[in-house]
């Protein structure tokens, strides 16, 4: 029996301590998404977007909750279990690309699918070519811009065809021009592909382009709605 929800986060506490203080980030929040949901994840300044988002994408433990990703529990288990979940059903995009200098773009994107034991390169170079960079597989990330780097990174996210896409600030490096190509680029591939995403943005206007936007403040959810694109 196939789960409701693609993702379900319950009860989500993650604390920091910063000196003798102790600063509540995530209080007690609990989240459902559906699969194929593109979902923005906004809010001012710590209000606990980006800790929300690397715990449902496995890469911080909470303090306390639970955070099932496609039927199974995310950090119940072994740290090898979760990476391999991680590898298998999750792809990421950050705001500073975080591509190997020292790799061509098409060995950065094949990278993920070598982790998996794969070797990717085909797959690399074709999504290359669908992000508008086939001209570019031989080129190092010091050769291409900031618009460029990240629909690398953006491949790179797609190479081992994940059910879940995981974005920070993805358009936070770009200028307003490039970052709506970008996004519009992402959200094509996302409903093309069929994928569950989640986005971390500081742009409302680009927030409005998903199909849910998620408002936090003080670790919590204080606004949960419909898109206007995705109503209309």
């Amino acid at each position: 029996m196939s789960a409701p929800f693609a993702l379900t986060a319950s009860h989500l506490v993650r604390t920091f301590s910063v000196g003798a203080n102790k600063i509540e980030v995530l209080r007690d929040l609990s989240l459902e998404v559906p699969f194929g949901q593109r979902v923005f994840l906004v809010g001012p300044s710590g209000a606990g977007k980006t800790t929300l988002l690397y715990i449902l994408a496995g890469l911080e433990k909470p303090d306390a909750g639970q955070v099932m990703v496609d039927g199974r529990d995310l950090y119940k288990g072994s740290g090898s279990s979760l990476d391999r979940l991680r590898n298998e059903l999750m792809g990421y995009v950050f705001q500073s690309y975080y591509l190997l200098p020292e790799l061509t773009a098409l060995e950065n994107v094949a990278l993920p699918s070598l982790i998996g034991g794969k070797s990717g390169k085909e797959r690399a170079a074709q999504l290359l070519e669908k992000v508008g960079l086939g001209h570019r597989l031989n080129h190092m990330p010091y050769e291409m811009s900031g618009g460029e780097q990240q629909r690398v990174a953006i491949a790179r996210s797609l190479i081992n065809d994940p059910k879940f896409l995981f974005a920070d600030e993805p358009t936070g490096n770009l200028d307003s021009r490039t970052g709506a190509e970008v996004m519009n680029l992402l959200l094509s591939l996302v409903a093309e592909s069929q994928k569950t995403l989640i986005v971390v943005t500081h742009d409302l206007r680009l927030a409005g382009l998903g199909d849910r936007t998620v408002v936090l403040a003080d670790g919590r959810i204080v606004e949960d709605r419909q898109s206007h694109e995705a109503a209309a």
